[in-house]
């Protein structure tokens, strides 16, 4: 079989040490709990920071924001100088913030720290991407999905755990442990991980960096904030309008320069389209049940519907959502070795779909919520894993820091606009109980329709993705009408090596 790859050949994956996997995993998990441990707190967030819900609320857009632009410029950045070097960049990045956000109660001081924590949300495709350059074929489906699930595995163990926390502890201790477990994962990665051999040709497209970070910004600002400002106000409009032209004229100098920081051609081939168009789906059914549950279990008996659990107890019945997931990865190894990833996704969003419709009956005792958790965990484990190999699948080598990169701003997006859009319902949905403005029965409900609605839909583009087939000696590549997408995209590019 012919092999090609760009620029200068590349090494074969060799053999690395067992521990490679738990520790690139590890690190994902790391920024997951970064990304969750403020949870318990947000009620409390402007009383704590001594400002007003609508400026406390930045405290958390800030890192949405800055980690949605880092993602991909990480990525980029990892494929031309070197994949682990830039995920201890974006660690260090988030242990600065850490300690920035640990030391003050200013507002403004807490957000900057925020910021800086963002950058590490990085980690997961650049872990994905090292997982492919460095170990061999028979261990990378079961790694990547591990890695892929990484971020709902440490949410789920978060939650509890900063939950626990903020009960009997200062709640500045809850950065204290960020920062200490993000040193712990930078010190096992630099002993333990090797760097990957493989490197893109090319610069640093830093006009396309700028571009496409002005429009996310544009675009995520009042996604996050259109809540606090009126969706049909002129801040909104006008900065959704802004974020279009940016994105557009991005995207025609994209076209027009020889090493973009994306490749927007190789994007909008079918099975990297689709495959980023479902991620928004699954990102926004995987958030919806992390806004739902926890509400419902902590509301007072009272309501007639709430089921009076403690903030930790709470946080310990939707932890089984992410060690499900972590579960799933081996599950998934043999799935998607005999089925393909395409399959495996398509049976994740099913049982996602499952999940969801049977939770809808499933809301009147904690026990209950534990089923649902289980059942949401293996549906979006086994779609999480599918994503990573599906990108893999379709690109060169050399582009695989990027292309995750991208695909973990999708999965992003869909859990930013799960937000905004669940945020709403339940706020419109909202009534009065003890002279005090609850989320209703009804909204829950409406939020789970939601979700199955997202997953239908991703579940209608997974069916129209191209059946996925391992070759022998290969790394596995999208069969269809067309050529395999690793071999086009090779003779596309220039330098590439056949052999």
């Amino acid at each position: 079989m012919r092999r090609t790859t760009t620029g200068p050949a590349a090494p074969a994956p060799r053999e690395t040490g067992t521990a490679v996997v738990p520790l690139l995993a590890f690190a994902g998990i790391v920024v997951a709990v970064m990304q969750t441990l403020l949870v318990p707190v947000i009620k409390d967030l402007p009383r704590l920071l001594d400002a007003s819900p609508a400026d406390a609320s930045w405290v958390l857009t800030s890192t949405l924001v800055s980690g949605a632009v880092a993602t991909p410029i990480l990525g980029r950045l990892g494929d031309l100088f070197g994949k682990r070097r830039m995920l201890v960049a974006g660690l260090a990045v988030m242990v600065v913030g850490a300690l920035v956000s640990a030391f003050t109660s200013d507002l403004l001081l807490m957000i900057a720290g925020r910021t800086l924590q963002g950058f590490a949300m990085g980690a997961i495709p650049l872990g994905i991407g090292l997982m492919r350059d460095l170990l061999p074929r028979e261990r990378l489906a079961s790694a990547m999905g591990l890695m892929s699930s990484s971020i709902g595995v440490g949410g789920g163990l978060a939650l509890p755990a900063a939950a626990l926390v903020a009960q009997h502890a200062d709640w500045h201790v809850l950065y204290f442990g960020a920062a200490g477990l993000g040193l712990l994962a930078i010190t096992l990665i630099l002993l333990v991980v090797p760097e990957s051999p493989s490197r893109a040709p090319g610069t640093f497209d830093l006009p396309g960096a700028l571009g496409l970070s002005a429009g996310l910004v544009l675009f995520l600002l009042p996604v996050s904030k259109g809540g606090d400002w009126g969706w049909a106000s002129a801040t909104t409009l006008t900065l959704f309008g802004s974020s279009v032209v940016v994105l557009l004229l991005w995207g025609w100098m994209e076209l027009r320069v020889p090493a973009p920081l994306v490749d927007l051609r190789t994007t909008a081939r079918r099975e990297v389209l689709l495959t980023n168009l479902a991620s928004i789906m699954v990102g926004v059914s995987f958030f919806v049940v992390s806004l739902v549950l926890p509400q419902l279990l902590q509301l007072p008996a009272g309501t007639g519907y709430g089921l009076g659990q403690s903030m930790v107890v709470a946080g310990l019945c939707v932890a089984p959502l992410g060690l499900t997931m972590m579960f799933t990865a081996p599950v998934y190894a043999r799935l998607s070795a005999r089925y393909g990833p395409r399959a495996t996704l398509i049976l994740g969003l099913l049982i996602i779909g499952l999940g969801y419709g049977g939770g809808l009956g499933l809301m009147s005792a904690a026990w209950q919520t534990l089923v649902t958790s289980i059942v949401l965990g293996a549906g979006i484990g086994l779609a999480y894993a599918s994503l990573p190999a599906l990108i893999n699948a379709a690109v060169p080598a050399s582009e695989t820091g990027a292309a995750n990169g991208l695909n973990t701003l999708m999965r992003s997006i869909g859990t930013s606009v799960s937000s905004a859009v669940i945020g709403t319902v339940l706020a419109a949905t909202a009534h009065t109980t003890g002279g005090v403005e609850v989320p209703s029965l009804h909204g829950f409900r409406l939020s789970f329709l939601i979700a199955t609605a997202a997953v239908a839909v991703g579940l209608l583009l997974a069916l129209f993705l191209p059946a996925t087939r391992p070759p022998a000696g290969g790394q596995l590549l999208a069969s269809s009408e067309d050529e395999p997408a690793a071999e086009h995209a090779a003779r596309q590019a220039p330098g590439r090596v056949s052999a």
